[in-house]
């Protein structure tokens, strides 16, 4: 366990399992670094190093009252990457809105010493509906979130973990303990960290960012998830960024790595191991026109 003190003094939660190779794991909302704890096993039995942390304002980091910004976010975690001394041959995987960090590292931080990212249920590269964006959610879905969480929090996040995990009257893809667990971890964050991230998630437009991507890319995403929809998202990203890998579970909702959990691991471990290489710089340069032609905002 490590606590990694930022340029702007917040102390961010890591950990680190195995040698080898570094994969550096960024969660999703509202859960900690623990959501990765089987995937970061198996990667430490398999000869990495699995990398996870905890968001500023959630899980054991702090609270700060500022901050919940994807800049801010790409620059906690390219901190974290060189406090852990991960700078070459690193694989990042984004779960969600971690996805977020994902892509704007890639841009922000020209994706220093990064060989591969994966894309697990993500909300890149755009949530929040409009003309252009047709499949995103409603802006009046983010605002009822937001008034139901100030109301009472804990009664959101009860329904929300079962949307999370496909929940149903007949559906039960994991267990109450895995609810409790996940209710559990959401209600330590801070409720200004909650209403800020979801904020954030939900409105930044990554699509710029995704001109950034020179590197082999995998998406993973299930079809049945009402939390972040795949046209909008995993769909996308893979219309836009040429080459990349698009695998989706057919049936399954967003929190894969609970629900698809063994699929999940193996699917990481076969795209992590695979001897993709980077794109030439020729290469990205056509690509970059080709989408700023042919992929309007």
């Amino acid at each position: 366990m490590h606590m990694i003190e930022t340029t702007d003094g917040t102390h961010i939660y890591s950990k680190t399992w195995g040698e080898g190779p570094p994969v550096v794991l960024i969660h999703g909302w509202p859960l900690s670094a623990d959501s990765w704890d089987p995937i970061s096993h198996a990667l430490a039995e398999a000869g990495y190093q699995a990398i996870a942390y905890d968001r500023r304002g959630f899980g054991r980091s702090s609270q700060p009252s500022e901050g919940y910004d994807y800049d801010t976010f790409a620059d906690d975690l390219a901190e974290v990457m060189q406090f852990h001394d991960a700078t070459e041959d690193v694989t990042l995987v984004g779960f969600s809105m971690g996805g977020g960090e994902v892509a704007r590292y890639m841009s922000r931080h020209q994706g220093k010493g990064v060989r591969k990212i994966a894309l697990i249920s993500s909300v890149v590269p755009y949530m929040l509906r409009g003309e252009n964006n047709p499949d995103g959610v409603p802006q009046e879905m983010m605002d009822e979130m937001t008034e139901a969480m100030l109301e009472d929090r804990g009664a959101f996040f009860t329904g929300f973990f079962k949307d999370f995990y496909g929940v149903g009257l007949i559906n039960n893809p994991v267990s109450d303990e895995v609810l409790q667990q996940s209710w559990n971890t959401a209600m330590q964050a801070g409720l200004r960290p909650t209403l800020a991230a979801a904020k954030a998630f939900g409105t930044t437009d990554f699509r710029p960012d995704l001109l950034h991507i020179n590197v082999p890319t995998l998406v993973i995403h299930g079809t049945s998830d009402k939390t972040v929809p795949i046209d909008a998202t995993g769909r996308e990203v893979a219309r836009r960024v040429k080459g990349t890998t698009l695998i989706e579970y057919n049936g399954s909702a967003h929190g894969l790595f609970a629900t698809d959990g063994e699929r999940l691991k193996n699917d990481l471990l076969a795209f992590i191991a695979g001897d993709n290489a980077p794109m030439s710089q020729e290469k990205l340069d056509y690509v970059t026109e080709q989408s700023l032609a042919e992929q309007p905002l």
